[in-house]
């Protein structure tokens, strides 16, 4: 039993070091950097389409899709995206958790306001497309504070559910598996966990961009702050976690953040 933990602690540590000496300083090749980018937007595009088009095409049917359907819906995607594109872009699709992962230090700030933007283009398509289709159905999709809800209380949640989504992308990511099994089905359960208990309250946003298309495009901006400050919040709560629970950045969450593109096609080059 001991001989097997030893074997497994040092195999776990060469490989680290094999990381290591896999990351040089030219990691960030800007020559994938417009790959990097259409995958944010076409990724933030599959996920805003899901996420608004669920309350859409519910309007649009008569209910043949429930609530539970338009909640879960989101967390598969997310699901299908991180194993995708997860190794091209690190498959952020949300601007608080780019902003997570430049604060946590696994991602360089100087490569923001791209992913904000991408995401920003794929949100709004989206939103236009669905508007293009269906008009206002559904209010496009909108997250809205549910009826009754203060838009203190639905601001709250937003902050705290982003804050468990942050923790839970950190955390596997942490570990080098964001860019696989475990953290495609962690984040995706978690999306659609927290969507099928908050999603009446505050609608379960946890992410800027999947709000503000659907605001921008039907021209209702009254509750979006709650959509931007909420998630902007949650997630700079959850990076403090992460620093409590698993202290400094790891070379792991760097791959998972950045992806592995560079990598692999300095490995295909040497091949």
């Amino acid at each position: 039993m001991k001989k097997s933990l030893r074997n497994y602690l040092h195999n776990a540590a060469q490989q680290g070091r094999m990381v290591q000496k896999q990351i040089s300083p030219d990691f960030l090749d800007p020559a994938h950097e417009w790959r990097r980018i259409f995958a944010e937007i076409w990724g933030t595009f599959l996920l805003v389409l899901v996420a608004a088009g669920g309350g859409v095409v519910a309007a649009r049917s008569g209910g043949a899709v429930t609530l539970g359907m338009q909640v879960v819906a989101p967390g598969l995607m997310v699901m299908a995206i991180i194993y995708f594109m997860g190794t091209v872009s690190g498959a952020h699709l949300n601007p608080a958790v780019t902003l997570a992962f430049a604060v946590r230090r696994n991602f360089p700030w100087r490569r923001v306001p791209g992913y904000v933007l991408a995401q920003l283009l794929g949100g709004v398509a989206a939103a236009l497309f669905l508007h293009a289709l269906f008009g206002n159905a559904g209010a496009l999709g909108a997250t809205v504070p549910g009826h009754g809800i203060r838009h203190v209380s639905a601001f709250a949640l937003e902050v705290v559910l982003t804050a468990g989504l942050v923790n839970t992308i950190l955390g596997t990511a942490s570990g080098a598996r964001n860019i696989g099994t475990n953290g495609a089905i962690a984040v995706g359960g978690y999306i659609a966990l927290a969507g099928l208990w908050a999603a009446p309250i505050s609608g379960a946003s946890m992410n800027p961009v999947r709000s503000f298309a659907p605001d921008l495009v039907r021209g209702d901006l009254g509750t979006t702050w709650i959509y931007i400050a909420g998630p902007v919040l949650g997630a700079l709560v959850g990076v403090a976690f992460e620093w409590i629970l698993k202290g400094k950045p790891t070379v792991a969450g760097t791959l998972a953040a950045q992806g592995t593109l560079d990598i692999e096609d300095a490995e295909m080059r040497e091949d």
